[in-house]
């Protein structure tokens, strides 16, 4: 059975694009293909040893009844085994790994085995917990059950084999039950952390099942009349968005990770149903949070208190909670909102959430992550190998292992390219036709893009042009074509092609300096670098002897790109003349003086070479400060 994207909407009448399948990709890209091929090598036999060392396996045997094993750690432990096996079986993709696929299989009959005969699933609520089953919906019951069906989904998908999908239908008939309109109507409760949504969606497309979405529409509905069936604890009901309802929201409040997910829930239904009412809520939300809410990076999420968005401006950089898991289900609300309307701006922010919030999450090595992604920092945050609360490690790896099914869609009779993967893709268009075409680049540190055509025919190549890309340029063959250009979109060729027709498409990647809303406090006087989808910092492993949050650079010194290839395995990296305030013995005793005593003094600058290294590559060399906003001069 043909492999798809983590979101397949091609059954789904209210999609305008259709995500390309996963495995009509062969990347072979300078920048990913290390990344995915370390992800798969890695990542997830590194995470499967620490699934059995940290009992989250165990907990599955002793949920069968094993004696010899009993559950322990935290009540959302399954989700963990859960995103693992759904990374594992997209990567199963790159080619036949036997030890990988045994690993699968166990992990399969170890939750098949753990599976109640009425179909519920969850270790945590077994054995003397069993009389506890959903009496408190904020413990994840159907979160984890949300990421078992996506993990279904993906086997079937992958191998074509139905027994983790038997298992997660069995416990989808069990939940609509529990919670479908009959007992709505006694019992208006909805998920906690919300996740169930959208895997009840996509199991709707994947088995052909309508009660799936329709129970999907049920929890989105639910949501937002104070009167949940659990407690809302000390962060209120903002925390788990039950505060109003979805259609009635106008700026996004709570846990950042819950609202990402119930919004991508929540277009997931609009994919179904067409509802425009949903789909203005949706549109309008991504817009306040947009202009409000979103970090420089494309993070998500100012408090570590409730892991939640803050006030609008609420942006603190050394305090940025910004959480790795956030980035991604902004990624996935994003990839749904595209193909409901194929506008660029969210392939836009899918883009840059992927290299500026996600990236940053997995280190170089492939087997230490962050949780929270501050943008300044004194040398104390360092990724870890593992977490007792393992949400962003597995999460990560399923996002890398499905990145193809992000990077092109499908739309009758024309093809839609949204990340500029290097390789051989092989697109199904209407009528059972098939384009194959051949992408080189060097993105993202060039903004050269080569594209061979390989399929003679009739069918139309959209190409998106990203926001920053002022003064793209393209061609196909040796002459520019005649098409609009316009940055934020697409540019559409339509034509006759023959195999061996060349485009090439140019972003001038100019270095930017970005400044914030005058709103956003802290970073008054300060600007961030970025060139083409790249957010910038400067690290103290560029700076010996010099404090990186003193760095000052003038509005009008240059900065220029140079790749350096015995630099964090090979980047490009942005060079300037900068200055340091020289130290002013004046404050020698002095928190706190007077503003004329100040201006009488004349601050002394020293120069330095400032060296600005991606964000995403920081902390993967010895520790020290970091910090992405740097003070203008005069600023």
């Amino acid at each position: 059975m043909p492999a798809a994207a983590v979101i397949d909407t091609s059954k789904s009448p209210h999609a305008k694009l259709h995500p390309a399948p996963i495995d009509a990709w062969k990347v072979e890209d300078a920048f990913w293909t290390p990344r995915m091929e370390r992800n798969r090598v890695v990542t997830i036999p590194s995470q499967w040893e620490l699934l059995q060392r940290t009992g989250r396996l165990d907990n599955f045997r002793a949920a069968a009844g094993d004696p010899e094993f009993s559950v322990s750690g935290i009540y959302f432990n399954d989700s963990d085994v859960y995103k693992w096996l759904e990374a594992a079986c997209w990567a199963l993709l790159a080619g036949p790994d036997a030890e990988l696929q045994a690993n699968i299989e166990e992990t399969i009959a170890l939750i098949a085995g753990a599976q109640r005969a009425d179909g519920y699933v969850n270790t945590w609520f077994s054995g003397e917990r069993a009389d506890q089953r959903w009496t408190n919906l904020d413990l994840h019951e159907l979160y984890c059950a949300g990421h078992l069906i996506e993990a279904a989904i993906a086997h079937h998908r992958v191998t074509g084999r139905t027994a983790l999908l038997e298992v997660a239908r069995k416990f989808a008939d069990h939940i609509c039950a529990e919670f479908g309109s009959k007992r709505q109507a006694d019992r208006p409760w909805a998920d906690g952390h919300q996740e169930i949504e959208l895997a009840l969606v996509e199991l709707s497309r994947e088995t052909g099942d309508q009660r799936y979405a329709e129970q999907a529409a049920i929890f989105i509905e639910a949501r937002g009349h104070r009167c949940l069936g659990r407690p809302y604890g000390r962060w209120g009901s903002e925390y788990h968005q039950d505060h109003v309802p979805l259609r009635e929201m106008e700026t996004l409040e709570g846990h950042a990770v819950r609202a990402m997910y119930y919004l991508s829930g929540g277009a997931d239904v609009v994919l179904e149903t067409g509802d425009a009412e949903l789909q203005a809520a949706l549109e309008r939300l991504w817009e306040d949070t947009r202009i409000r809410k979103l970090y420089v990076s494309g993070a998500l999420g100012a408090r570590h208190e409730g892991e939640a968005f803050g006030d609008a401006y609420e942006l603190p950089n050394a305090r940025a909670y910004a959480e790795t898991c956030a980035g991604i289900a902004s990624m996935m609300f994003n990839q749904r909102m595209l193909a409901l309307t194929g506008d660029g701006k969210y392939a836009d922010l899918l883009e840059y959430t992927l290299y500026n919030a996600v990236l940053p999450g997995i280190g170089l090595d492939g087997e230490e992550y962050f949780y929270v992604n501050p943008l300044a920092d004194r040398g104390e945050h360092r990724r870890q190998p593992w977490y007792d609360v393992a949400c962003c490690p597995p999460n990560i790896a399923r996002l890398l292992a499905s990145l193809p099914g992000y990077a092109a869609s499908t739309a009758g009779n024309a093809i839609w390219l949204h990340l500029y993967l290097s390789g051989t893709v092989t697109l199904p268009l209407e009528n059972g036709r098939s384009v194959t075409l051949r992408i080189n680049s060097r993105y993202p540190w060039e903004g050269e893009i080569d594209i061979s055509v390989d399929t003679t025919g009739f069918f139309a190549l959209n190409l998106r042009i990203p926001t920053w890309a002022f003064g793209a340029k393209l061609e196909i063959g040796d002459f520019a074509a005649n098409v609009p250009i316009q940055v934020g979109g697409y540019a559409t060729i339509e034509r006759e092609w023959r195999a061996g027709d060349t485009i090439h498409l140019s972003f001038p990647m100019v270095v930017r300096r970005i400044v914030t809303h005058p709103a956003v406090v802290e970073n008054e006087g300060r600007i961030a670098l970025r060139r083409g989808p790249l957010l910038y910092c400067v690290e103290a492993a560029d700076h010996p002897n010099t404090d990186v949050w003193q760095l000052t650079l003038a509005d009008d010194e240059p900065v220029t790109p140079s790749w350096r290839r015995d630099v964090l395995g090979g980047v490009t990296v942005l060079t300037a003349d900068a200055l340091v305030p020289a130290p002013d013995p004046g404050w020698d005793r002095w928190l706190y003086r007077g503003l004329a005593e100040t201006l009488a003094r004349q601050t002394v600058y020293k120069h330095r070479i400032l060296t600005a290294i991606p964000y995403f590559a920081w902390a993967n060399r010895e520790p020290g400060a970091m910090q992405v906003w740097l003070r203008r001069h005069g600023g």
